[in-house]
C-alpha cells in the first residue's frame, strides 16, 4: 500500500508532503486504524539501563516537537527520538530547506532548527499516552554564541529531562552556523563536563537519564578518535553515528543534489558505517553506538550493527520504503 501512497505524496513539495503523512498518521491513529500496520517482532534489548523492545528506532527530524509521538510508536518503534528543540522557539531557514533525489534515495534538508522549543515539547510530552523509551535531542538557537552554547543545552537538559528516556546532544548538524565547531575536543570536553555535572545533579533529585551525543559523519580518523576518547573520559552513556552529511560525491549532476544542507538516504550510508567501525574499535564496547544515516533495508540494518552498533535508527528510508521497513529491520 505504501508504494502507491508514496506515489501520491511525491506529488507534493516535501514538506507539505512531510506534514500531510504526519497528520494522516495522527488520523488513523484516533480511529484505531493502526492496529492493522503490520507486527514488528519483540527482540528486546538492555543498554544504558533501558530496555528496548526491539533495536529499531525512529531517529531525531520527523517529529521535533512530539506532536505525533503515540501514532509514530504505534508503527512498531524499539524507540521513537523527538527534536532537535532548542530552547526558544525559532522558524528556521527560509523555504524551500527540504529537497527529494528520488534515484537515489535521498534527502538533502537545510531545515536549520525549526521548532517550537522546549516548553512547548515539555508540555507534548507530559500528555503522551505512550510509555517506551524516548529520547529528546536538544540543540541550541541560531543566535547563541558558540561560546555560550553549554548554558542552552544545560536549558535543554532540565526542561526535558523529566519527560526523557535519554537525552540526545545534537552538535553535529550542518544548518546551524558553527554548531559542529562544538565537535573540536577542547569545545566538546567542556561540553559534556557541564551537562555530565547537571546530569549527576538530576540523578540525586530524581532519576538517572543517559546522556548520548550525536556526531558528524564528516569527521576525520584523527577527529573521530579525539571525540571517542573523550566520551569515554566523560562517561557519556551512548553516541549516535551519524548526522547528515555535506558530501556531495557522485551526486555531481543530480538535479537539487548542490543545494545546500544535509544530506541523509543511501549515499551516506557508506559514510555512516565508517565512523561506526572506527567508534566500535576505539570504544571497546564502553559506550554504546546508535547507527544513523542510510538504512534502506534490512541489510544496511544488519550492516550497521555487523560494523558495532547496538540499536538503529531510520529516518530517510522510512520515507522512501514506509512502515514495512520497521518489521523488516526488527526481525534481524
Amino acid at each position: 500500500m505504501y508504494y502507491y501512497l508514496k506515489k501520491i505524496l511525491f506529488q507534493f513539495d516535501p514538506e507539505t508532503a512531510h506534514a500531510v503523512t504526519l497528520k494522516s498518521l495522527q488520523i488513523a491513529h484516533s480511529l484505531g486504524l493502526t492496529q492493522f500496520f503490520p507486527t514488528v517482532s519483540s527482540q528486546p534489548c538492555t543498554l544504558m539501563g533501558l530496555t528496548f523492545p526491539n533495536r529499531i528506532g525512529l531517529a531525531a527530524g520527523l517529529d521535533k516537537n512530539g506532536d505525533y509521538i503515540d501514532a509514530l510508536a504505534t508503527l512498531g518503534f524499539g524507540f521513537v527520538e523527538v527534536g532537535t528543540v532548542t530552547p526558544k522557539p525559532q522558524e528556521g531557514n527560509p523555504q524551500p530547506r527540504l529537497f527529494r533525489l528520488p534515484e537515489q534515495e535521498a534527502i538533502i534538508n537545510r531545515m536549520g532548527f525549526n521548532n517550537k522549543g522546549c516548553d512547548y515539547l515539555a508540555e507534548q510530552l507530559r500528555k503522551i499516552k505512550f510509555n517506551g523509551v524516548i529520547g529528546v535531542n536538544i540543540g541550541k538557537n541560531r543566535d547563541t554564541p558558540i561560546e555560550h552554547a553549554l548554558d542552552d543545552y544545560l536549558h535543554g537538559f532540565r526542561v526535558l529531562a523529566p519527560y526523557a528516556s535519554y537525552v540526545a546532544i545534537n552538535i553535529s548538524s550542518p544548518n546551524t552556523e558553527s554548531l559542529r565547531a562544538l565537535q573540536q575536543a577542547g569545545l566538546l570536553k567542556s561540553l559534556l563536563k557541564g551537562l555530565k555535572a547537571e546530569q549527576m545533579l538530576f540523578a540525586e533529585r530524581k532519576k538517572y537519564v543517559p546522556l548520548v551525543v550525536k556526531i558528524a559523519p564528516d569527521l576525520t580518523p584523527d577527529d573521530v578518535e579525539d571525540i571517542a576518547e573523550i566520551l569515554l573520559a566523560e562517561k557519556v552513556d551512548g553516541v549516535i553515528a551519524t548526522n547528515t552529511t555535506v558530501s556531495r560525491d557522485g551526486l555531481e549532476n543530480v538535479p537539487h543534489a548542490m543545494e545546500s544542507g544535509g544530506l541523509s538516504g543511501k549515499p551516506l550510508s557508506a559514510y555512516s558505517t565508517a565512523i561506526i567501525q572506527q567508534l566500535s574499535v576505539l570504544l571497546k564496547n564502553q559506550i554504546p553506538i546508535i547507527a544513523s544515516g542510510g538504512v534502506m533495508n534490512a541489510i544496511d540494518a544488519a550492516e550497521k550493527i555487523a560494523a558495532g552498533a547496538s540499536l538503529v535508527q531510520l529516518y530517510s528510508g522510512l520515507i522512501y520504503h514506509g512502515p514495512r521497513l520497521i518489521q523488516a529491520c526488527a526481525a534481524l
